[in-house]
Protein backbone atom coordinates (compact mmCIF):
# COMPACT_ATOMS: atom_id res chain seq x y z
CA UNK A 1 0.00 0.00 0.00
CA UNK A 2 1.41 3.84 -0.93
CA UNK A 3 3.04 5.67 2.00
CA UNK A 4 3.05 9.04 2.93
CA UNK A 5 6.98 10.54 2.28
CA UNK A 6 7.29 13.19 4.86
CA UNK A 7 9.56 15.77 3.13
CA UNK A 8 6.99 15.86 0.00
CA UNK A 9 4.72 16.52 2.83
CA UNK A 10 6.96 19.28 4.82
CA UNK A 11 7.78 20.54 1.78
CA UNK A 12 4.46 21.56 0.47
CA UNK A 13 3.42 22.51 4.10
CA UNK A 14 6.26 25.09 3.65
CA UNK A 15 4.07 26.53 0.52
CA UNK A 16 1.00 26.96 2.68
CA UNK A 17 2.38 28.41 5.36
CA UNK A 18 3.64 31.19 3.05
CA UNK A 19 -0.01 31.74 1.43
CA UNK A 20 -1.12 32.01 5.37
CA UNK A 21 1.13 34.02 6.72
CA UNK A 22 1.97 36.08 3.74
CA UNK A 23 5.41 37.52 4.70
CA UNK A 24 9.25 36.50 4.76
CA UNK A 25 9.84 34.26 7.29
CA UNK A 26 12.89 33.43 8.80
CA UNK A 27 14.33 29.86 9.53
CA UNK A 28 13.22 29.76 13.32
CA UNK A 29 9.68 31.43 12.37
CA UNK A 30 9.20 28.51 9.94
CA UNK A 31 10.71 25.81 12.28
CA UNK A 32 7.90 26.85 14.88
CA UNK A 33 5.02 26.99 12.37
CA UNK A 34 5.67 23.76 10.68
CA UNK A 35 6.64 22.16 14.28
CA UNK A 36 10.27 20.65 13.07
CA UNK A 37 13.60 20.94 14.71
CA UNK A 38 15.64 24.00 13.41
CA UNK A 39 17.79 22.15 11.78
CA UNK A 40 15.82 19.65 9.79
CA UNK A 41 13.95 23.09 8.47
CA UNK A 42 17.53 24.60 7.55
CA UNK A 43 18.11 21.68 5.27
CA UNK A 44 14.46 21.82 3.63
CA UNK A 45 15.27 25.81 3.15
CA UNK A 46 18.63 25.46 2.17
CA UNK A 47 17.16 23.15 -0.87
CA UNK A 48 14.21 24.66 -1.95
CA UNK A 49 16.24 28.00 -2.45
CA UNK A 50 19.32 26.33 -3.90
CA UNK A 51 16.25 24.67 -6.49
CA UNK A 52 15.12 28.28 -6.78
CA UNK A 53 11.61 28.05 -5.54
CA UNK A 54 12.45 30.40 -2.35
CA UNK A 55 14.41 33.51 -2.06
CA UNK A 56 16.18 35.10 0.39
CA UNK A 57 16.66 38.69 1.34
CA UNK A 58 20.12 40.11 1.65
CA UNK A 59 20.04 41.60 5.12
CA UNK A 60 17.65 39.79 7.41
CA UNK A 61 18.35 36.48 5.49
CA UNK A 62 14.33 35.46 5.31
CA UNK A 63 12.54 33.66 3.14
CA UNK A 64 9.58 33.70 0.35
CA UNK A 65 8.65 32.04 -2.04
CA UNK A 66 10.04 33.14 -5.74
CA UNK A 67 7.89 33.22 -8.80
CA UNK A 68 9.27 29.92 -10.33
CA UNK A 69 6.20 27.54 -8.37
CA UNK A 70 3.96 30.81 -10.23
CA UNK A 71 5.79 30.14 -13.27
CA UNK A 72 5.66 26.49 -13.04
CA UNK A 73 2.01 26.52 -12.05
CA UNK A 74 1.20 28.73 -15.24
CA UNK A 75 2.65 26.19 -17.59
CA UNK A 76 0.75 23.61 -16.34
CA UNK A 77 -2.34 25.44 -15.98
CA UNK A 78 -2.15 26.42 -20.11
CA UNK A 79 -2.03 22.76 -20.74
CA UNK A 80 -5.03 21.63 -18.40
CA UNK A 81 -8.06 19.86 -20.35
CA UNK A 82 -10.22 21.96 -18.08
CA UNK A 83 -9.10 25.62 -19.18
CA UNK A 84 -8.63 23.77 -22.86
CA UNK A 85 -12.38 22.95 -22.81
CA UNK A 86 -13.48 25.94 -21.67
CA UNK A 87 -11.37 28.28 -23.81
CA UNK A 88 -12.48 26.20 -26.80
CA UNK A 89 -16.29 27.04 -25.71
CA UNK A 90 -15.76 30.83 -25.20
CA UNK A 91 -13.98 31.02 -28.03
CA UNK A 92 -17.12 29.06 -30.01
CA UNK A 93 -19.25 31.54 -28.32
CA UNK A 94 -17.80 34.21 -29.15
CA UNK A 95 -17.37 32.86 -32.82
CA UNK A 96 -20.88 33.06 -33.05
CA UNK A 97 -22.21 35.77 -31.75
CA UNK A 98 -19.40 38.71 -31.66
CA UNK A 99 -20.87 39.23 -27.82
CA UNK A 100 -18.03 38.89 -25.11
CA UNK A 101 -18.39 35.14 -24.22
CA UNK A 102 -17.23 33.68 -20.65
CA UNK A 103 -16.89 30.52 -18.68
CA UNK A 104 -17.18 30.26 -14.81
CA UNK A 105 -16.81 28.45 -11.62
CA UNK A 106 -17.72 28.46 -8.25
CA UNK A 107 -14.97 30.78 -5.99
CA UNK A 108 -15.76 31.30 -2.33
CA UNK A 109 -19.51 32.55 -2.68
CA UNK A 110 -18.43 34.13 -6.40
CA UNK A 111 -18.54 33.62 -9.85
CA UNK A 112 -14.70 33.16 -10.98
CA UNK A 113 -13.94 33.97 -14.75
CA UNK A 114 -11.86 31.11 -15.91
CA UNK A 115 -11.97 31.23 -19.34
CA UNK A 116 -13.40 34.49 -21.53
CA UNK A 117 -13.36 35.72 -25.05
CA UNK A 118 -14.19 39.51 -25.29
CA UNK A 119 -16.44 40.81 -28.13
CA UNK A 120 -14.53 42.78 -31.55
CA UNK A 121 -17.18 45.52 -31.17
CA UNK A 122 -16.44 49.04 -30.23
CA UNK A 123 -19.33 49.08 -27.36
CA UNK A 124 -18.53 45.95 -25.39
CA UNK A 125 -18.46 44.30 -21.64
CA UNK A 126 -15.10 43.14 -20.26
CA UNK A 127 -14.35 40.69 -17.42
CA UNK A 128 -10.45 39.28 -17.12
CA UNK A 129 -9.77 35.88 -16.46
CA UNK A 130 -9.42 35.39 -12.70
CA UNK A 131 -12.23 38.00 -11.74
CA UNK A 132 -14.71 37.30 -9.50
CA UNK A 133 -18.28 38.53 -9.94
CA UNK A 134 -21.54 38.32 -7.43
CA UNK A 135 -23.71 35.30 -7.43
CA UNK A 136 -26.31 37.60 -7.67
CA UNK A 137 -25.37 40.00 -9.75
CA UNK A 138 -24.27 38.12 -12.69
CA UNK A 139 -26.02 35.67 -15.31
CA UNK A 140 -22.65 33.47 -14.68
CA UNK A 141 -23.60 33.51 -10.85
CA UNK A 142 -26.98 32.94 -10.71
CA UNK A 143 -26.14 30.22 -13.44
CA UNK A 144 -23.76 28.76 -11.06
CA UNK A 145 -26.25 28.83 -8.11
CA UNK A 146 -29.18 27.02 -10.48
CA UNK A 147 -26.86 24.38 -11.09
CA UNK A 148 -26.65 23.31 -7.52
CA UNK A 149 -28.48 20.38 -6.48
CA UNK A 150 -31.16 21.61 -3.44
CA UNK A 151 -29.38 21.17 -0.34
CA UNK A 152 -26.01 22.52 -1.40
CA UNK A 153 -28.20 25.62 -2.86
CA UNK A 154 -29.75 25.79 0.01
CA UNK A 155 -25.99 26.20 1.94
CA UNK A 156 -24.61 28.47 -0.37
CA UNK A 157 -27.53 31.03 -0.30
CA UNK A 158 -27.21 31.08 3.56
CA UNK A 159 -23.48 32.23 3.27
CA UNK A 160 -23.99 34.42 0.90
CA UNK A 161 -24.23 38.36 1.06
CA UNK A 162 -26.72 40.04 -1.49
CA UNK A 163 -24.57 43.75 -1.90
CA UNK A 164 -26.12 46.10 -4.66
CA UNK A 165 -23.78 46.66 -7.20
CA UNK A 166 -26.19 48.71 -9.02
CA UNK A 167 -29.67 49.93 -7.76
CA UNK A 168 -31.05 47.23 -10.30
CA UNK A 169 -29.09 44.26 -7.84
CA UNK A 170 -31.05 41.70 -6.39
CA UNK A 171 -30.20 41.86 -2.26
CA UNK A 172 -33.94 39.92 -1.08
CA UNK A 173 -33.12 36.53 -0.59
CA UNK A 174 -36.77 35.40 -1.74
CA UNK A 175 -36.33 37.51 -5.06
CA UNK A 176 -32.92 35.70 -6.17
CA UNK A 177 -34.96 31.68 -5.12
CA UNK A 178 -37.42 32.62 -7.08
CA UNK A 179 -35.37 33.81 -10.60
CA UNK A 180 -33.63 30.55 -9.73
CA UNK A 181 -36.69 28.57 -9.79
CA UNK A 182 -37.82 29.93 -12.71
CA UNK A 183 -33.81 29.80 -14.28
CA UNK A 184 -33.89 25.89 -14.03
CA UNK A 185 -37.46 25.86 -15.67
CA UNK A 186 -36.41 27.89 -18.49
CA UNK A 187 -32.73 26.53 -18.78
CA UNK A 188 -31.17 29.63 -18.84
CA UNK A 189 -30.62 32.29 -16.06
CA UNK A 190 -30.13 36.61 -17.14
CA UNK A 191 -29.33 39.77 -15.44
CA UNK A 192 -30.50 43.07 -16.94
CA UNK A 193 -28.06 46.11 -15.62
CA UNK A 194 -27.72 43.57 -12.00
CA UNK A 195 -23.65 43.96 -12.50
CA UNK A 196 -23.28 46.98 -14.34
CA UNK A 197 -25.83 49.60 -16.08
CA UNK A 198 -26.87 49.09 -18.84
CA UNK A 199 -25.25 45.79 -19.53
CA UNK A 200 -27.56 42.21 -20.27
CA UNK A 201 -25.97 39.10 -19.24
CA UNK A 202 -27.35 35.54 -20.55
CA UNK A 203 -26.00 32.13 -19.32
CA UNK A 204 -26.54 28.24 -19.08
CA UNK A 205 -25.19 25.87 -16.56
CA UNK A 206 -23.87 22.22 -16.60
CA UNK A 207 -21.03 19.74 -14.98
CA UNK A 208 -18.25 19.25 -15.61
CA UNK A 209 -15.46 17.33 -13.91
CA UNK A 210 -18.10 16.82 -10.76
CA UNK A 211 -18.30 20.91 -10.45
CA UNK A 212 -21.44 23.01 -11.59
CA UNK A 213 -19.92 25.65 -14.88
CA UNK A 214 -21.54 28.33 -16.73
CA UNK A 215 -21.09 29.90 -19.85
CA UNK A 216 -22.56 33.60 -20.75
CA UNK A 217 -22.99 36.62 -23.27
CA UNK A 218 -22.91 39.66 -21.61
CA UNK A 219 -23.51 43.30 -24.15
CA UNK A 220 -25.10 46.24 -24.26
CA UNK A 221 -29.34 45.57 -23.36
CA UNK A 222 -30.43 46.85 -26.57
CA UNK A 223 -28.22 44.23 -28.68
CA UNK A 224 -28.88 41.17 -26.30
CA UNK A 225 -32.55 41.94 -26.50
CA UNK A 226 -32.37 41.92 -30.59
CA UNK A 227 -30.58 38.82 -30.64
CA UNK A 228 -32.12 36.89 -27.47
CA UNK A 229 -33.02 33.84 -29.87
CA UNK A 230 -30.25 34.07 -31.36
CA UNK A 231 -27.73 33.75 -28.17
CA UNK A 232 -29.81 31.39 -26.44
CA UNK A 233 -29.57 28.79 -29.21
CA UNK A 234 -25.67 29.72 -29.19
CA UNK A 235 -25.36 29.11 -25.40
CA UNK A 236 -27.25 25.69 -25.90
CA UNK A 237 -24.76 24.44 -28.70
CA UNK A 238 -21.78 25.59 -27.02
CA UNK A 239 -22.84 24.11 -23.47
CA UNK A 240 -23.79 20.70 -25.40
CA UNK A 241 -20.33 20.86 -26.95
CA UNK A 242 -18.88 21.52 -23.90
CA UNK A 243 -20.14 18.78 -21.82
CA UNK A 244 -20.14 16.05 -25.00
CA UNK A 245 -18.96 13.15 -23.26
CA UNK A 246 -19.16 14.59 -20.13
CA UNK A 247 -21.55 14.45 -17.31
CA UNK A 248 -25.25 15.40 -18.25
CA UNK A 249 -26.26 18.85 -17.85
CA UNK A 250 -28.50 20.67 -14.89
CA UNK A 251 -30.31 23.44 -15.13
Amino acid sequence: MPSLIPAVSRTLAVFEVFAREQRELSNSELARLLSVAESSCSDLLHTMHTLGYLTRTPRSRRFYPSARLHEVARQITENDSFITLAREAVDLLAERTNESAFFGVLDRHAAKIAAAQPSRLPLRYILDVGERVALNASALGKALLGALPSDALTVELEQLRLRAVTSDTVIRLDTLADQLARGREAGWYETRGEGIEGVRALAVSGWLNDQPVALSLAGPSERMDRNHEIYLRALCDARSALLADNETTTT
